[in-house]
C-alpha cells in the first residue's frame, strides 16, 4: 500500500483535480448553449457562497463557490425539469426551454462528451511526449499462473478477453482484475494462427490505494515493455481514442461485475477516496496526476450519461421521451423522478462516505473506544 500523502497535498490535489474536471463538463454545456443561442445567467464552478467571481460582457456570472463538489451552469429559462419553462422567460429567444428539444438534448451531451474528449486529448498529448500504452504481447509467463496452466507463451498476442478486445496490457488488466475465480476464454494470435484458450483465473488479496482489501483476478503474464517509445501525432490520435472507449469499456465491465456479485460494493469510493488517489497521485508527479486526470475525466463524464433523475442522462431520457411523444413527460411525474433521484445520489453518497471513512480506519478505532 502507498504511503499516504499529508493531508494539505490530499486537499490541494483534490480541488486541482475536481476544478478543471467541472470546469471543462460546465464549458461542454455553456459553449453548445451558446452555439444555440441561448443566454448563460450563471456559470460556477463548486457550490455554496461565492467565494470570488465577475460578470462578463452577455451578463454571465462565473463565480466560484466554497464547496468545490462540482458546478453547473443556469441557462435563461433553465429550470429544475427537463421540458419545464417558466412565464417570464416564455418569449425570451435565448430561453433554453424555448428550444427545440433536439438542441436542449445536444446542449445537455455537451458536459460528458467534452469530459471524453479532454481525456483523448491527455492521451494524444501523453502518447506523443512520453509513449504510447502496451502492446498485447505476452513478454513472460509467470510459473504456476493461469496462463502457464493453459498453455499461452511469451510471444503471444492476446487479442480479447471474455470476448471483449484487449488492444493494450491495460485493456488485459482490467478485464483480468474484476473476474476472479471465473474460467473465460483468451483468444491468442501466434504467428498467423489464431487460438482461444479457456483460463481459469487465479485470484489475491490485494489493497487499494486506500487501504481496503478486495480480491482481483490473476492470469499470469506480464507485458514485452513498460511504454514504447513517442509515436506521431497521426497515430496518436485514433490510439487515444481507443485508449478512452477501452477505459469506458472497462469501467462498464466493473458496473457489470459490481451487479453479479463479483465485485464488492465495499470498493466504492467517493469524495473523500477521490481526494486520497488525487494526493496520491500527486505525490508520484505530474504525468501520473494528469494520467489521473484523464481516468476521472471518463468516470465523470460516464456517470454523467447514467439515466438517473437529476443527472445529466436522467435529462437526456426525458427528452428523449419528449421527442418521442411529441410532448414534455408531466411536471409531476419528473418531480417525483428528479425527487427520487436525488434521494438515490444523497444515499450513495453516504455509502461511499461510510465506505470512505472505513478505508481509513476510522470505524474500526471507533469501536475500540467504545469498546
Amino acid at each position: 500500500m502507498l504511503a499516504q500523502p499529508p493531508a494539505w497535498l490530499i486537499i490541494v490535489a483534490f480541488v486541482c483535480a475536481m476544478g478543471p474536471l467541472v470546469f471543462i463538463h460546465e464549458l461542454g454545456h455553456y459553449a453548445v448553449g451558446r452555439l444555440f443561442g441561448v443566454g448563460a445567467e450563471t456559470f460556477s464552478i463548486g457550490f455554496g457562497r461565492e467565494i470570488t467571481g465577475w460578470t462578463d460582457r452577455t451578463g454571465t456570472r462565473w463565480k466560484v463557490g466554497w464547496l468545490p463538489l462540482g458546478g453547473y451552469v443556469r441557462f435563461v429559462g433553465d429550470e429544475s425539469h427537463a421540458g419545464e419553462s417558466d412565464a417570464p422567460h416564455e418569449t425570451d429567444p435565448r430561453s433554453f426551454a424555448g428550444k427545440p428539444v433536439w438542441q436542449r438534448f445536444l446542449i445537455v451531451l455537451a458536459g460528458p462528451v467534452a469530459n471524453f474528449l479532454l481525456a483523448w486529448v491527455i492521451f494524444v498529448a501523453f502518447f506523443t511526449l512520453v509513449g504510447a500504452p502496451l502492446t498485447n504481447v505476452v513478454g513472460a509467463v509467470e510459473k504456476g499462473s493461469a496462463a502457464a496452466a493453459a498453455g499461452i507463451q511469451p510471444g503471444d498476442q492476446i487479442v480479447a478477453i471474455a470476448g471483449r478486445p484487449t488492444p493494450t496490457f491495460s485493456d488485459v488488466f482490467s478485464t483480468v482484475v474484476v473476474r476472479p475465480d471465473e474460467t473465460v476464454s483468451v483468444k491468442i494470435k501466434r504467428g498467423d494462427a489464431l487460438a482461444v484458450f479457456p483460463v481459469h483465473l487465479r485470484k489475491e488479496m490485494m489493497d487499494d490505494p486506500a487501504g481496503t482489501k478486495f480480491e482481483r483476478g490473476i492470469l499470469g503474464v506480464r507485458p514485452t515493455t513498460g511504454v514504447s517509445e513517442p509515436v506521431g501525432i497521426v497515430e496518436a490520435v485514433p490510439l487515444a481514442a481507443s485508449f478512452t472507449i477501452g477505459m469506458t469499456r472497462s469501467i462498464v465491465d466493473g458496473i457489470v461485475q459490481l451487479v453479479r456479485g463479483r465485485i464488492s460494493p465495499k470498493q466504492l469510493g467517493g469524495p473523500i477516496k477521490i481526494a486520497r488517489v488525487a494526493g496520491e497521485g500527486a505525490a508520484q508527479g505530474p504525468l501520473a496526476f494528469v494520467s489521473l486526470l484523464a481516468l476521472l475525466s471518463i468516470n465523470l463524464g460516464f456517470i454523467n450519461l447514467l439515466p438517473v433523475p437529476i443527472l445529466d442522462g436522467g435529462h437526456l431520457f426525458f427528452y428523449a421521451v419528449e421527442a418521442v411523444r411529441r410532448r414534455p413527460v408531466s411536471v409531476q411525474a419528473q418531480e417525483w423522478a428528479f425527487r427520487g433521484g436525488l434521494a438515490l445520489l444523497v444515499a450513495l453518497l453516504f455509502f461511499t462516505t461510510v465506505n470512505d471513512l472505513g478505508s481509513f480506519g476510522v470505524w474500526e478505532r471507533l469501536g475500540r473506544l467504545i469498546g
